[in-house]
């Protein structure tokens, strides 16, 4: 994703995936909520922002390349 210089505090990165929840696939959803659960760094929480940002408007190949890198990002 591209770099970005502000950082996204958790609330705003719980957010974001709620308002992307019915548009991603439901395990990912699902473990992304997980992963919140437990203490991230900042750069980990910066990326996962930015793979949610605008989910739903990417197009299908774009959405796989982000489930390819959040899978990877989850572990």
């Amino acid at each position: 994703m591209s770099s970005c210089k502000i950082d996204h505090p958790l609330e705003d990165v719980k957010n974001k995936l709620t308002s992307q929840k019915e548009f991603l696939p439901t395990d990912l959803h699902m473990r992304s909520e997980k992963f919140l659960e437990t203490t991230r760094t900042q750069l980990e929480l910066n990326e996962l922002f930015h793979l949610l940002k605008k989910y739903d408007l990417a197009t299908s190949e774009e959405q796989e390349k982000r489930n390819q890198q959040l899978n990877k990002l989850l572990g």
